[in-house]
């Protein structure tokens, strides 16, 4: 079986939210105080999460990735990641993080079958770092780097969102910091998902401009076939260095005809969107004596309501009640 919406697009990715709970305070996805997490008994447990993910895969579903909040600080996310990877049908279990606990769990979460690490970080200057997260930790992301490289990870990307006036001055020493450490770098265009309200068109700081920028300093980039049609990511060679950079255009080049995720939110609702005004509550389900065949149905409802785009810059689109903490990156 398999979870085809109304445009036919097949999806076979699910974003798996562990927590809303975060150690820093990005001004482009939470408040800096005053923030309401969900309490404990509301977040799914390993086993719930777990027996979902098995339903999921039941329709079709072969790579997860884990979001949050940030990830690691859920307690004793290796046995999650244990759990997942014995569910035959997944092929890849890949995790978003700001890499600040990083350094302390590499090492178990490679052995406990964790595949591919995401690592958000948009800047290397330590005051700037400061400013945008609002805490003082960027060596400890740059530690937490090294370890997972030590640990024996081989595809580590560094995420940075690209928002206009903020990050110009980085782009090309993130650009040089990646060659360096054989890492791969991605440019995310900033997203109307903050909780402060603060976004509008004029924020964003489009691929094509990035490229030409890194251009300018480093040589031509060579598009990159993709490997994967659902890739989000438009992916460059530079064509005078080992290397690749990629761009995802969410806003100026929406990649929303072949998008082929779902997702999950830490207190169990199913998005169909990154920016659904709809979910579909599965923890209710999960906790009541749910048959899998009922747990499917509502999966599959929500794949039939899927829009054929996310709406962004039309006269009717509506930023989504909650925050991209509270949703999952």
């Amino acid at each position: 079986m398999k979870l085809l919406d109304t445009f036919g697009r097949s999806h076979t990715s699910l974003r798996l939210s562990v927590t809303d709970r975060c150690n820093i305070r990005c001004f482009y996805c939470m408040p800096s105080e005053q923030i309401e997490f969900l309490p404990r008994p509301e977040v799914l447990s390993f086993e719930e999460l777990t027996r979902a993910t098995k339903i999921f895969c039941q329709l079709g579903i072969t790579k997860l990735r884990l979001t949050g909040g940030e990830p690691l600080v859920r307690r004793d996310l290796p046995e999650l990641v244990r759990q997942l990877s014995r569910i035959p049908e997944i092929q890849e279990i890949a995790m978003t993080t700001n890499a600040i606990l990083l350094e302390r769990s590499a090492v178990e979460l490679r052995s406990a079958g964790l595949h591919r690490i995401n690592i958000s970080l948009d800047t290397l200057d330590s005051q700037q770092f400061k400013e945008i997260t609002r805490r003082d930790n960027l060596q400890d992301v740059m530690r937490g780097i090294q370890a997972a490289q030590q640990a024996g990870f081989t595809e580590i990307r560094l995420n940075a969102v690209a928002v206009k006036g903020l990050i110009e001055s980085q782009i090309i020493p993130l650009a040089r910091f990646c060659l360096e450490h054989a890492l791969k770098l991605r440019f995310i265009e900033f997203m109307p998902l903050n909780s402060s309200g603060r976004w509008s068109d004029e924020d964003v700081l489009t691929g094509a401009k990035i490229r030409d920028i890194i251009e300018q300093d480093m040589g031509p980039l060579v598009p990159v076939k993709r490997s994967d049609p659902a890739q989000p990511a438009s992916d460059f060679r530079l064509a005078e260095h080992d290397g690749s950079i990629g761009f995802i255009n969410s806003v100026s080049q929406p990649f929303c005809q072949a998008c082929n995720r779902l997702r999950l939110t830490a207190d169990g609702k199913i998005r169909n969107c990154l920016f659904s005004q709809e979910e579909w509550d599965l923890r209710s389900l999960l906790r009541s004596e749910a048959t899998d065949q009922r747990i499917q149905q509502t999966i599959l409802e929500c794949v039939k309501n899927k829009k054929a785009a996310h709406g962004i810059g039309s006269s009717d689109f509506k930023k989504p009640q909650r925050a991209m903490y509270q949703i999952g990156g």
